[in-house]
């Protein structure tokens, strides 16, 4: 069977999207890899179709390395209703099943199998791969997560280093390592660590264009989520992510007791709980996660509708992975996001803390300092991210920046009397303070710390009186940005410290241009919580009435299966469905994501529903 058919046949779509056709064609003829396609690229069928391929040319089986059992579990039952024979090996396998799975594996009656790094390298697994090897049976090596090989990702995880040894113990079986976020830096660690040096590089376009991206200033976090989702996203689902567990428990308790669906996922709760939050999240519709960034890699669900991050995250490779999650059925998400000073210290410190080597820390610093720069930026969003991954691109026209372009104001004044302020007092008292505290001296605001301290008499007192606490605040994080200012802390305390490019600010030959306090963005029009998905938005009233009844037969199937909705259909295929009015299977051919296997299974029901609808639809109009 050729790919093609294999794409049109087993997935249910008729052409390949961007390089996908070139990746696969590679990988099939025993070429390596390294494969940078964003979330929702389509990157799975990249692996999955030369596993099917290489299979049923005789070359045997292709193993999967992923951290994530929810990919794990989500992609083998997906590959499964697709009639593709897909298992994994992972800790939610009780000994007896994966023994079972490994009988299987040696028979070769496995197409993929999916095993995390931790227990590839293990010498059981190498010895069951060993005899696969002998016999010919190994037809590929697919390392998902790529980016978790290199210290300078946002996810690096030691064991992953430890996969050169299926290059080095299995010569000519062929290799290919996969990751949606990687700079220029990341990807050459990949490619030293995996020994793919040889291996064709294939990089998509990080652009994800129905993602609208929005940054706003913290002022009051929680009321600021509230209204953003109250205002252009009830109902729907969506990711909230905090940096502490108990943010996480606190936002989740806050929105449920307004009426959202919200569940809480960290790391400190109960295995049992974390899965039950993360199968409602996958299974029901209008849930909103909020978490840690323990959750969310691996999780597949199509029709998330917006990505908030209610802390900044650590760099630019974090908050891209992040938010892609959102909009992966191709339709419009938000990624939303506030921050604060408070933010940009904490990073630092965490940054400036860890045991990590100099030079370490030193990437890292400039990788939260892109994200900063990012935060701050007054042109298009979109056009920095995307520079960020080495990708030129024009003005988006659907971020804030592009669909309110930003008030500026020149900051340098004010950042030359906030650094006087500091190097003040540190040679007035010997001792450095916080940014609350110079702040008030910068704005003349005579506190019981600025009177009892005698900072009242520090020449800079009331300089900056005629700017507002957010203003300075917006200055401070763009010097601690530009490394103008440091912040250590001790005992609990953070202080402000000049450092050597502060000289250069003080003396006028640095601009600082910064934009004013962010603006909300006009309010959308709200649909009601039982408006129908944004695919079916432009179907008839007869097709949404298909629609509805194919949402409500397929709800029944995932529950019968035990699987999310999405698994035995996207949304869209049930739109396409509805729009078409089938009346027989030859109606059905060549519906995007309806394969051979799933006409098979489900071709008459879908077929009963349509049927029963037309029906309901005639009585009620007769009526």
């Amino acid at each position: 069977m050729s790919i093609a058919s294999i794409l049109q046949e087993i997935f249910g779509y008729a052409s390949f999207r961007g390089p996908q056709q070139d990746i696969i064609s590679h990988v099939v003829a025993g070429g390596d890899a390294l494969v940078l396609m964003p979330t929702g690229g389509g990157k799975s069928l990249c692996y999955q179709i030369p596993a099917i391929a290489r299979k049923e040319a005789g070359l045997g089986i292709t193993v999967v390395v992923s951290p994530l059992i929810a990919l794990m579990h989500d992609q083998v039952a997906a590959l499964h209703e697709a009639g593709v024979s897909a298992a994994f090996l992972n800790s939610t396998l009780s000994s007896d099943e994966a023994y079972a799975t490994e009988q299987r594996l040696l028979r070769g009656e496995i197409t993929l199998l999916y095993a995390a790094p931790e227990r590839v390298t293990t010498p059981r697994f190498l010895a069951q791969l060993d005899a696969l090897f002998e016999r010919g049976q190994l037809a590929l090596f697919a390392i998902d997560e790529a980016h978790c090989v290199s210290q300078w990702g946002h996810d690096f995880r030691p064991e992953y280093r430890a996969l050169t040894v299926l290059h080095e113990r299995y010569a000519g079986v062929p290799r290919m390592a996969l990751t949606a976020t990687a700079d220029a830096l990341t990807r050459a660690d990949i490619v030293e660590r995996l020994q793919l040096e040889a291996a064709a590089q294939f990089v998509s376009s990080f652009d994800r264009p129905n993602i609208r991206y929005t940054i706003v200033e913290k002022k009051d976090a929680s009321t600021q989520l509230l209204r953003f989702i109250e205002r252009e996203h009830p109902g729907e689902a969506g990711v909230v992510y905090c940096q502490s567990r108990k943010r996480v428990e606190e936002i989740a308790t806050m929105l449920a007791q307004t009426g959202i669906q919200a569940l809480p996922y960290h790391a400190g709760l109960d295995f049992k709980v974390r899965q039950a939050n993360q199968n409602q999240f996958l299974r029901s519709e209008g849930v909103v996660m909020v978490a840690t960034i323990a959750f969310g890699m691996g999780i597949d669900k199509p029709d998330v509708r917006f990505v908030a991050h209610l802390d900044m995250p650590k760099n630019i490779e974090g908050y891209y992975q992040e938010t892609g999650r959102a909009g992966r059925d191709g339709m419009a998400a938000d990624a939303w996001m506030c921050y604060g000073l408070q933010d940009v210290v904490n990073q630092r410190r965490m940054i400036d803390e860890s045991p990590a080597a100099e030079d370490f820390k030193q990437v890292m610093r400039g990788k939260l300092d892109a994200l900063l720069g990012l935060a701050e930026a007054t042109d298009c969003r979109r056009v920095r991210l995307l520079r960020y991954f080495g990708e030129e691109s024009h003005d988006c026209h659907n971020c804030d920046n592009c669909l309110q372009p930003p008030e500026v104001w020149d900051a340098t004044d004010a950042a030359r009397k906030l650094l006087s302020t500091v190097y003040r007092l540190q040679q007035s008292s010997g001792v450095s303070f916080g940014a609350g505290h110079t702040m008030d001296i910068v704005r003349g605001k005579r506190t019981e710390k600025v009177v009892q301290r005698g900072h009242e008499t520090v020449s800079t007192f009331g300089l900056g009186a005629d700017y507002s606490e957010s203003q300075l605040r917006a200055v401070m994080r763009q010097l601690i940005a530009v490394g103008a200012l440091q912040v250590f802390t001790s005992e609990g305390f953070s202080t402000l410290h000049l450092t050597e490019a502060s000289r250069a600010v003080l003396r006028g030959d640095v601009p600082v241009q910064l934009r004013e306090s962010t603006h909300q963005r006009p309010e959308k029009r709200s649909r009601s919580r039982t408006a129908p998905a944004p695919v079916a938005a432009n179907l008839g009233q007869d097709a949404m009435v298909r629609f509805i009844n194919l949402k409500s037969w397929r709800s029944e199937v995932a529950k019968a299966h035990n699987l999310p909705a999405y698994v035995i259909f996207h949304d869209a295929t049930l739109a396409a469905i509805a729009e078409r009015a089938p009346r027989s299977l030859a109606d059905l051919q060549n519906i995007s994501g309806l394969g051979t296997r799933k006409l098979e299974a489900y071709g008459e029901a879908v077929l009963a529903v349509i049927t029963g609808a037309s029906e309901a639809l005639a009585v009620a109009q007769a009526a």
